[in-house]
């Protein structure tokens, strides 16, 4: 018998939860970084897509939150221990965060992967979140699927295929 799964989507600067029997799947991470926090014990799994590395660059007071790594991070966690999750028991999967153009400055602004997977990176050790895979950096695209049912993460990348993490 083959179970068809639902598949929840997030866009960009989007999150979402999933239960059981669902999936959940973000494109179009080129220096955005997807962030799926699970809870294997309450079945239960969820996805940001982050764009930019702090809150702090935010231009306006009300802003969307899954927009930024620090303010996403926290707002998804909070939904999980609504929906029965458990902080104790989250664990993190990681994708993206890569290099997409060239610049010659050098300027540190315009290494938006690299700092938001760095920024991903503190808010989950903030919270004490272990990551338990990533696959981040380079200079490719990606898709991203996190399978609750086996908790893989399906990560196709442009021009390099596809792996499970």
């Amino acid at each position: 018998m083959n179970l068809i799964q639902e598949v929840i989507r997030v866009g960009i600067a989007d999150l979402k939860i999933v239960k059981g029997g669902q999936s959940v799947r973000t494109s179009g991470l080129g220096s955005c970084v997807g962030v799926v926090l699970y809870d294997e014990g309450a079945n239960l799994a969820g996805m940001v897509h982050v764009m930019l590395p702090s809150s702090s660059l935010a231009k306006e007071n009300n802003f969307n939150l899954a927009k930024f790594a620090d303010t996403g991070i926290t707002e998804l966690v909070r939904l999980m221990i609504f929906h029965g999750g458990r902080l104790s028991r989250l664990k993190a999967k990681i994708a993206g965060g890569a290099q997409m153009f060239q610049f010659t400055s050098g300027s540190e602004l315009m290494r938006i992967g690299p700092r938001n997977v760095e920024a991903v990176k503190i808010a989950l050790g903030q919270l004490g979140i272990p990551i338990a895979a990533e696959d981040t950096g380079g200079n490719n695209g990606r898709t991203i699927e996190f399978h609750l049912d086996t908790c893989l993460l399906n990560v196709r990348t442009v021009n390099k295929g596809t792996k499970d993490i």
